[in-house]
């Protein structure tokens, strides 16, 4: 279900690796593999059949990788004889054509099309370069001898086509640029070009990074140049729409010194365009006119590359040394316009979910540790697990405080006074509850199923919901150390659901738009049949109902037992009847009955004679024994449910006994004797 990326490293080959895994730990080096050795670079894969890859290595030279087999088939074209031989770029472009899979365009100094997926070549051009001898050509405002260029054997050929690119609506409209400043056209497969040698504002020898032929519109194609090699570090990004007779530049709008290496297009939104840069990614909503940065953690370093991932709406990027960078479903963005970020807030739809649980590949560490493998062992992240809600806030929400502190630099910058805002004012900010931003996530029938914070700064943000319900443990007053074993909240079925966004501003709940609907799909289907997953998940309900009562009866039981105590200690001080200790002991001794039926015999425990077997047991071997699968319950599995059930039932009496009848009688009495005030009792003068 997950897609590959591929892509070059320089020295260590052309690889390929899954976007995203199914384990909890992430993407392994072990999960990537190599397509072909050298100098790597961008392939080609068949969309027939993803295990038909197309890898080279530096100069041009061409295999068909199978991964299946892991055969290289050498396929690079060749001159016939008499010929001279063919200059590669060092990038040698490839292209799959999307009329039919089997067809394949490759470029030296011209245009070689290949019917049998490489087996054999046929050129459709002659040499579309300026044929120029670069030996003769000056560098650095000289020709230089001979003797300068001893290392040209290492470097990229000249006069070569460095992009190819066929519409995807006319079938033979191809367009092919060089290193040498030339542009061709043929809308006939080759049998005829037309030469493109000047673009607005830029030198003649323009290097052509990209050519894009347009996805919706067949008279429409942009590309790409850039003349850093003469010290012109300019972004140029053109767009025709008349098959390149004329060329308007749209990349007016991105910053100086921004060389341009890729363009992609949006294949539903015709103005949606991204371009990787020297420095960033950018994204144009309008064909051009605008272009934004996308920031969102990546770093500021060269994008060389980027392609589209449709099924997904990722959009997957190659840097300069620093690896692969994915956006993962960027289609918000075809929904973004100006009026839009106008509105407060804005919930945008959220794709359908796959439904599994993550593999613990490495072992039973769940915190994101990398088990016993140890630090150097490298794992890029996942993309969050789950559903993954996509939310714009136009102004944010700020405190009091908050507020007050941007009113008052405004001030200060402009050398003025900042009144003194008063003490109720003040005493206001401090009692004031944070704002928060709350996705409720609701079942088909409306339930709710969770609650979900996210980030309150303006802007663009991504919260993921876990597929889960919330775990019902109980309060502590301070964070519990995490369990060696995590027991998350039982996992919500598949099925529709939907997603609401409300801001909450003073404790007041305030809804920010409808809700989005979304579907929860299973990935895949189990070994064995097991239980369907509605039962799965009726029985992690009941489940957690029943810890719920546990682990509050196993709290409020040790708050008991902080009272007794408490009681017992503060008699001392006090002039009351002694009997009053004796009943507080009694109770205290029942407590800790109850409480080693509820969890165990602690002491026997660290001698592994653990006696009878306690409440909390037999809830752990239903829970242990369902929590990590969605094959459902076994027999074993209800059986210790049915006996916690039945047990607790027994013992949630005796322990009601104490809470409604046996401890609030001693605390009158022990108000009504003066004694001091401790843990349970009311107030005094507010009973």
């Amino acid at each position: 279900p997950f897609y590959n990326v591929y892509g070059g490293t320089q020295d260590n080959n052309t690889q390929g690796g899954p976007s995203r895994t199914d384990n909890i730990h992430g993407i392994r080096n072990s999960d990537w593999f190599i397509t072909l050795f050298g100098d790597g670079h961008q392939p080609a894969v068949d969309p027939t059949n993803p295990d038909i890859v197309y890898s080279e290595w530096q100069q041009g030279n061409l295999v068909r990788y199978d991964r299946v087999s892991g055969e290289q088939v050498y396929i690079q074209p060749q001159p016939e004889a008499g010929e001279e031989a063919e200059r590669f770029n060092w990038d040698a472009p490839i292209l799959i054509s999307s009329h039919d899979p089997a067809r394949l365009y490759y470029a030296s100094q011209r245009v070689w099309r290949s019917d049998d997926r490489g087996d054999s070549w046929t050129p459709v051009s002659g040499d579309l370069s300026h044929g120029r001898d670069r030996l003769k050509e000056p560098m650095m405002g000289r020709v230089w001898s001979f003797d300068a260029s001893w290392d040209l054997w290492a470097m990229s050929r000249y006069g070569t086509i460095t992009s190819l690119s066929e519409s995807p609506l006319v079938e033979g409209l191809l367009y092919a640029g060089t290193d040498d400043g030339r542009i061709h056209v043929t809308d006939d497969g080759g049998a005829n070009w037309r030469a493109i040698e000047r673009l607005p504002s830029v030198a003649d020898n323009f290097f052509v990074n990209d050519i894009k032929a347009d996805l919706h519109d067949a008279d429409t194609v942009y590309v790409v140049v850039d003349d850093h090699k003469s010290g012109d570090l300019s972004p140029y990004v053109y767009r025709s729409t008349n098959r390149g007779g004329t060329w308007t530049r749209i990349s007016d709008g991105l910053p100086e010194r921004h060389v341009v290496w890729r363009l992609v297009q949006d294949p539903v939104k015709p103005d949606l365009l991204f371009v990787g840069t020297e420095f960033g990614v950018f994204f144009t909503i309008d064909g051009g006119e605008r272009w934004v940065k996308l920031s969102g953690g990546a770093p500021t370093i060269p994008f060389r590359d980027l392609v589209i991932q449709t099924r997904e709406n990722d959009l997957v990027a190659a840097t300069f040394g620093r690896g692969f960078w994915i956006l993962d479903d960027y289609s918000p963005l075809r929904e973004v316009s100006e009026e839009q970020l106008q509105q407060e807030a804005v919930l945008y739809p959220v794709k359908d979910t796959w439904w599994y649980l993550p593999k613990l590949t490495l072992g039973d560490f769940e915190f994101g540790g990398k088990a016993s493998q140890g630090d150097a062992l490298f794992m890029a992240p996942n993309p969050p697990f789950g559903a993954v809600f996509t939310y714009y806030l136009r102004d944010g929400f700020k405190t009091a405080l908050e507020q007050r502190r941007e009113a008052e630099k405004k001030l200060e910058k402009a050398g003025e006074d900042t009144p003194y805002p008063g003490w109720d004012a003040l005493r206001r900010e401090e009692i004031e509850e944070s704002p928060a931003v709350v996705l409720t996530v609701r079942d088909e029938a409306g339930n709710v199923v969770r609650y979900v914070e996210g980030p309150i700064e303006a802007g663009f943000h991504r919260v993921a919901w876990d597929l889960r319900y919330a775990q019902s443990t109980p309060w502590k007053p301070e964070p519990a150390e995490p369990d060696y074993i995590r027991i998350p909240g039982p996992l919500a079925q598949p099925g529709t659901y939907s997603v609401s966004l409300a801001a909450r501003v003073d404790g007041q709940l305030t809804d920010l738009g409808p809700p989005q609907s979304f579907d929860v799909i299973p990935l895949r289907q189990r070994g064995l049949t097991g239980a369907p997953p509605g039962e799965v998940t009726a029985f992690a309900l009941r489940l957690d109902d029943l810890n719920r009562e546990v682990t509050g009866a196993g709290a409020a039981i040790e708050a008991l037992l902080t009272e007794t105590a408490a009681i017992r200690e503060t008699l001392l001080r006090s002039r009351a009847p002694q009997e009053l200790h004796e009943r507080a002991r009694n109770i205290e001794l029942v407590l800790l009955d109850l409480q080693q039926q509820l969890q165990g015999d602690e002491t026997r425990s660290l001698y592994s004679e653990e006696g009878p077997v306690p409440i909390s047991r037999r809830l752990e071997v239903a829970v242990l024994g369902t929590f990590r699968s969605t094959y459902g319950p076994t027999v074993t599995h209800r059986r210790s449910a049915e006996i916690a059930e039945s047990e607790f039932e027994e013992l949630h009496s005796r322990l009601q006994q104490i809470g409604d009848s046996d401890l609030p009688a001693l605390r009158r009495d022990l108000d009504a004797a003066g004694v001091p005030w401790t843990p349970g009792r009311t107030v005094p003068g507010l009973e």
